[in-house]
């Protein structure tokens, strides 16, 4: 199925099923020593999420005609990250959270040490994945380095876990509206944006200007994903956010709605949602999917 053969939904649906098959396929078997291990690594990454990130590797990977087993390894170990990240995020050292995607997080379903190693070893298989994927492609070593070097930077300190960091020293703090959308840029952003540019890069080697489109499409999104976060964070109960409701406000974190306000904050979600579509104009029709993903974005209710 490609990304002109069907409505969103149906296309939709299809990623994220082919994707559990993708996951299960690439993640260790529970049959495997260290058994438990291997067991709590799956129940982070089956069968629960959205998988937004995935979506947005085969929205940009059909832009540039990529080859859709790249893709799926691509798409595989941008998730795996993602879970990683929310294991971490979810243990008593950080968030301390016990509800994640309708479930018991893994530290409380497992202990907090599984939780930890769980972590450790989705970060070390998410590379295996990607790096058998792209020597698979026969792609040029350059377009290799290029794409290892973008997950590894979207996961480390200069990405994800950089903004991390700022946003468990930020509790309690009165930030700018400036140096909140700088967290969220690390903590969110940088994840969505390999994801883009993974996907394109499964594709081909991209040109400046396609990358600096891309580069705009993401910024956009990436802060609207989390600008709605905080606001469904405010407004929509645990049994439809699959995670503890109101955890921001209780746990004094500053958020777009704490220093914008409610309506405010929807506004501004909205026109980050224009800002992605103005972004990929340069791409025409092609980009359907990418405009989707972002409508996606800012109007979901979970």
């Amino acid at each position: 199925m490609t990304a002109a053969s069907a409505n969103f939904g149906d296309w939709m649906k299809h990623v994220q099923s082919m994707m559990e098959d993708t996951l299960a396929a690439f993640l260790p078997s529970p049959a495997t020593v260290p058994n438990r291990l291997h067991e709590a690594m799956r129940y982070a990454v089956l069968d629960g999420g959205k998988r937004v990130r995935p979506l947005l590797v085969f929205a940009a990977g059909d832009l540039f005609d990529a080859d859709t087993k790249t893709l799926q390894r691509a798409a595989a170990a941008v998730e795996m990250i993602h879970a990683y990240s929310l294991v971490h995020d979810d243990m008593p050292c950080m968030d301390d959270d016990a509800l994640r995607r309708g479930k018991p997080t893994v530290h409380v379903k497992y202990d907090e040490a599984t939780a930890l190693l769980v972590g450790d070893a989705l970060q070390s298989q998410a590379f295996i994945v990607l790096a058998e994927g792209i020597e698979e492609q026969n792609s040029s070593a350059a377009r290799r380095s290029s794409m290892l070097a973008l997950l590894a930077q979207a996961s480390g300190s200069a990405g994800m876990c950089g903004g991390q960091a700022i946003d468990l020293a930020s509790v309690g703090l009165a930030l700018s509206l400036g140096e909140l959308e700088r967290m969220h840029q690390l903590k969110t952003g940088a994840l969505l944006r390999a994801s883009v540019v993974l996907g394109g890069l499964a594709g081909k080697a991209l040109s400046v200007a396609e990358m600096a489109a891309l580069d705009a499409y993401s910024a956009a999104i990436g802060l609207a994903f989390q600008v709605v976060d905080d606001v469904l964070d405010a407004t929509a109960d645990s049994a439809t956010l699959g995670k503890t409701a109101g955890k921001d406000a209780a746990d004094n974190k500053p958020t777009y709605v704490s220093i914008l306000g409610l309506e405010e904050s929807k506004t501004l979600a909205e026109k980050l949602r224009n800002d992605a579509h103005h972004a990929l104009m340069p791409f025409g029709e092609k980009a359907r999917r990418l405009r989707e993903i972002a409508d996606l974005i800012v109007q979901r209710k979970a």
